[in-house]
This record gives structure tokens, sequence and C-alpha cells, in this order.
């Protein structure tokens, strides 16, 4: 069975100083490419990584019928979720120390979208040099400058 596949490559930073940060995503898709940004204030880095995939995700859901989202990351908190979402849920998103979990809001949102959408997870790794006969890398590199550039524009 030949897949619509999906490619989307996700991005998120926060300025600690301001608690402000950014977030961005390219989505891929019969030769079209869409890019999704956004800002938001009171936020912390792992906070926009999520939202950068949540929101890709949910985009994808509403435009697109597909079997298949290839979702490229080089966040390490991100890319991990999928592996640890049993115990998160088992654990009903508590912490070992008795606290709630950082974050659970937008990982239950994730964990969701996981369930419900055929998604692969690459870790891709931050920050490398540009190649342009790797388009995981450049397309990493420019959502990260877009990222980042959310935190400069403030909104």
């Amino acid at each position: 069975m030949i897949q619509n596949v999906i490619e989307i490559y996700t991005d998120g930073s926060c300025l600690n100083k301001y608690n402000f940060g950014g977030w961005a995503a390219i989505i891929l898709f019969n030769k079209n490419k869409i890019l999704l940004k956004g800002n938001e204030k009171d936020t912390t880095h792992n906070r926009m990584e999520l939202l950068a995939v949540i929101k890709s995700i949910e985009y994808v859901n509403k435009n697109y019928k597909t079997n298949f989202l290839k979702i490229y990351t080089d966040s390490q908190y991100v890319f991990r979720i999928p592996e640890r979402m049993e115990k998160l849920i088992k654990n009903n998103f508590i912490t070992k120390k008795g606290n709630l979990l950082h974050n659970n809001d937008l990982i239950e949102i994730l964990i969701r979208q996981i369930e419900t959408n055929n998604i692969e997870f690459v870790k891709v790794k931050a920050h490398q040099k540009e190649n342009i006969f790797d388009n995981s890398i450049m397309f990493n590199l420019e959502v990260d400058k877009i990222a980042r550039q959310m935190i400069r524009d403030r909104g």
C-alpha cells in the first residue's frame, strides 16, 4: 500500500531571561511547503518544542488526509515522548517525587495525537553546518532560525 507521507520539521526556542519563546514548523507534502510559526509569553524551551509538534499535527489533521507523518525534531525531550508515554499515563503524569510533570498539559495532547495518528519521530542533530545534500539538516536549520526570529520579533 502506498502511503501519503507528510514530512514535518519542528523546532522551538526560548529566551529564558524573559521567559519568551518561539516555535516553527515546516510541513512538506506533494511538493508544497507550509510554514507554521508562533510565539508565547511565560514559557520554556521544552514547551516551545512540544507546541511546534502539536500545532503541526493539528494543521495536518485539519487540512490533509494522510496515513503517515514523519516528524523531524532536534529535541530529545520530544523524541522520547513515544517511548515514555505508557509510563507517563500509568503514573498519571506524576513524577517520582510526587509532583505533577512539567508540561503535562502539552504532553497529554501530544500523546493523544500519537495514539490517533501514524507518526514516526526522527531525531536530528541540532545546530549542524549547512548541507545542501541533506534535507533534514537544511530544514532543521531553517525552523531553528525562524523559531529564534519569533523571539526577536516578540509577536
